[in-house]
Parts: C-alpha cells; structure tokens; sequence
C-alpha cells in the first residue's frame, strides 16, 4: 500500500499506508532509532484503559458526544485486549514523559474509531481533560500491577511453597551446617528450607507493600501537577471506571506534584522486587553448593536431571535451574540501579524517565515471577537429599565437640577436634578414647538431632 501524506503542527509527513497511526508516531519512529524494542506491550495496553476509561466518563459528564464516546471506548478495548500491536513501533528510548507512546495510543484509537461521517480527533477527544505527563505514570503503575498480579505474585508464591513441601518432607534428615563455608552445628534439612521459604515470605509482604503504594496514581494532575483541565468529577469518575476494566482498585495520589515529579512508588517496587531476586538468588546458590560434586563436593542435595551438562564430558549433568535463577537475579540488580538513578535524575515538575523505569521494572517482575515459578517446578519440587550423605558428614565434623564443650570444658573440647581432623577419627571416637565422659553420656550428648 502506498504511503500516505499525514500533517500536525509541525507540518506533514509520509506515513506507511497501511498504519494506523499518524504524523507524530511516525515522527517519534525516524527519532529514535535506538534499541529496536518498543515500548513494553502491557504499558501500551494499560494505556488504552486508561484511554477507554476517560472516555467513558467524558460522555457521562456531557464533555463528548455518545457517538464518539462509544467508538474511542471499543478500540481502546481492543488494544487493551491485545489487538493491533504492531501498530505501535516507538522505541522505548524516547521521549522521557512518553509522550509519543501517549499521542501513538491516541492516534491508533482515533482512526480505529474515526468514520467519513464522525471525525475522532487523537487529541480533543480521545486525549480529553488528560495530558501524557498524568496518563503515562498512571499508565505504568497499571501495568507493573498487573505484571504482579499475573506473574510475579504467583511464581514466588508458588517458589516459597515448594521449599515448604520439600522443607516438611526432608524435615527428619540432619546434615552439618556451615559458617564462613566452614564446618558448623549440625541442623536439619528442613530448617534450612523452611527459612528459605521465610525470605521469600517476607519478600512477598513487601512486595505486596509496594503493590499497594502504585495503586495511587497522578491522573487529574494533567501537565504539572495542577490538574488544569480535569475537573474533580472526571477524575474520580475516571478512577472508578479504570479500577472496573482493570480488576484492581485506584485513588487519586494524594500530591500530584511527588506523583508527576518523582517516580518513588517505582523505586518501592522495583526495590521490593529486586529484594526477592536476591533472595531468590541466595536459595539457588544455596542449594548449587550443597548439589555439587558428587565426588568433589558436598553432594548433600540431588537436583532433577533436565539435560546433559557437556559437550565432551560424558554423564555431567549441572544445576541449570539455579544458574537460571542466579542471571536473574543479576539482571534484576542491574535493572534497578537504572530505576534509581532514574528516580533521583527528575527535574522541576516531571520525572523524565518514566520509558525506562516501566522497561526494567515490568522486565525484573516478568523475569523473577517466571524463574521463580521454573525453578519451583523443575528443581525444588523434584529435589532429593542423600541421607546417608548427610548423617556421613555429620558424624565426621569436628564441631559435634561443641555439645562436650559444657561438661569438659573449651580447651579440651577444641583438643578432641583437632585430634580427629589430624587423624581421620570422629569426634565421638577420639572422646571416648581419652574418656573424657562415660562412654554413655557421650553418645547422649553427640546425638545430632538434640542439637537442632
């Protein structure tokens, strides 16, 4: 189809025939030619609720005809619904208000709904009592809602209550706890699970905290904060139809000039959901160092096996899963450094990197929710525990001594362990060849399993 002539206020340009887009998206497409990826798809369909919503209050309060009404509310629901997404090409590198990705939205729903008999205009109708600097930072908090809520929620959850299981299942199995790396007390399998699954707990309330903070949103504040052109009724009107479309309720922010002005409630999530990835990233090295070997290392654990671990050595198998959750993490730290310095860089009356915060910050919610979930799945829920394994290592550890230590003291205590590592004797054996105790007081106080 051959190109066609489309005008704005700086003049015409050509747009691709077949686009449903006009002058300004195409504008923003020759701008920025920089990372080849668009704006992140549930931004651009959060917009379009936005936009459905607004509408819909428009026509109740008289601003906007039913007619038009009616037809801007059926193709941002369209868009919302996932429909046209390749009519929005901008680069995520943009504008830092996302003020082209705000006129792109505007521009696709206003032909969609546009007739020879019914002009829609992408800015006196469809973009009515709204500016990019309001819809776009309430677009984004919509979006990283609902990536919590379809991605991130559930995969951790789901992550935390396969160490619950695994932690109630290997609960009876005693193995040798390590500090510094080193030998320490002994405690059980299931404790070691059991607070794992505690730190995602915890991480998930925070998170759940920050969830929370995004459902206040600077809609009503239109250019800078002063809510020009967006009466009161608009706004809560508006508000309570986006919290219908969209299953989750929104306010109003309290502050327009800290929502348009800052991005905190950003930073709050996007900390919260890196706090869970590092968590995440502590379990999986957990679990790697305790499955390595199985001749050179601990081999307490045993991972499923999901696929040959080399090229030339034959039946190396690796702990893929973990390494999976640990380049996740890594990429969720780096995401949020971009989102802090992002936070501290606003000036004035607008942040200016709202593109990027929404980019990395719906990357680390989409990319934890889904190791998360792939790792419960494929790793913790088949994990096993080699018991003869763990009650070997714990017997041979020097640091059993510890439960003599009371009754003969420090000194001779820290003689008996020595004496068994140098020789290749256990703790209990070196104890009883000095008789330091009754031989039955000895096995009572070396029973591991009182000690945990």
């Amino acid at each position: 189809m051959a190109d066609r002539i489309e005008k704005d206020s700086l003049g015409e340009v050509r747009v691709p025939g077949d686009a449903l887009y006009g002058a300004q998206t195409q504008r923003a497409v020759e701008n920025f030619p920089i990372s080849g990826r668009p704006m992140p798809a549930e931004v651009i369909r959060a917009i379009a609720r936005v936009k459905a919503a607004c509408a819909t209050t428009n026509r109740a309060m008289g601003r906007l005809d039913a007619d038009r009404a009616e037809a801007i509310r059926a193709a941002a629901l369209a868009i919302a619904a996932g429909k046209h997404t390749e009519h929005f090409p901008i680069d995520v590198f943009q504008t830092g208000s996302g003020t082209s990705s705000n006129m792109n939205v505007n521009e696709v729903i206003a032909r969609l709904a546009s007739t020879p008999e019914r002009r829609v205009h992408p800015n006196d109708h469809v973009n009515m009592g709204q500016s990019s600097n309001d819809v776009i930072p309430t677009s984004v908090h919509v979006a990283a809602r609902a990536a919590l809520a379809e991605t991130f929620f559930p995969g951790v959850a789901r992550l935390a209550e396969a160490l619950r299981e695994r932690a109630v299942r290997f609960d009876d199995v005693v193995a040798l706890g390590r500090t510094h790396t080193m030998d320490a007390m002994p405690r059980r399998i299931g404790q070691l699970l059991g607070g794992h699954a505690a730190m995602l707990d915890a991480g998930l309330a925070r998170a759940r905290a920050a969830d929370e903070a995004l459902a206040e949103v600077a809609l009503g504040g239109t250019a800078v904060g002063t809510g020009f052109s967006a009466p009161r009724e608009f706004v809560e009107g508006t508000l309570r139809e986006l919290s219908s479309l969209s299953g989750l309720a929104y306010r109003e922010a309290p502050n327009h000039f800290a929502a348009q002005g800052g991005i905190d409630a950003l930073v709050f999530a996007s900390a919260a959901v890196r706090g869970v990835a590092i968590s995440m990233g502590k379990i999986a090295s957990d679990l790697r160092w305790l499955a390595s070997g199985p001749a050179g290392g601990p081999a307490e654990l045993h991972f499923p096996d999901l696929q040959p671990g080399s090229s030339i050595m034959p039946g190396k198998v690796n702990p893929v899963m973990a390494e999976v959750v640990l380049q996740v993490t890594a990429q969720a730290i780096g995401n949020d450094a971009a989102i802090a310095f992002a936070g501290a860089s606003g000036i004035l009356d607008l942040n200016t990197f709202f593109p990027l915060a929404a980019d990395n910050l719906l990357s680390s919610i989409r990319l934890v929710g889904r190791a998360a979930a792939t790792f419960a799945e494929r790793a913790v829920a088949g994990l096993e525990v080699d018991r003869e394994r763990c009650k070997e290592l714990v017997e041979k550890s020097g640091m059993l001594v510890t439960a003599l230590a009371p009754k003969i003291g420090y000194d001779k205590a820290a003689e008996i362990a020595k004496e068994a590592m140098k020789t290749g004797r256990t703790v209990r054996e070196v104890a009883k060849a000095r008789r330091v105790l009754p031989d039955d007081e000895i096995d009572r106080l070396l029973d591991p399993r009182k000690m945990t």
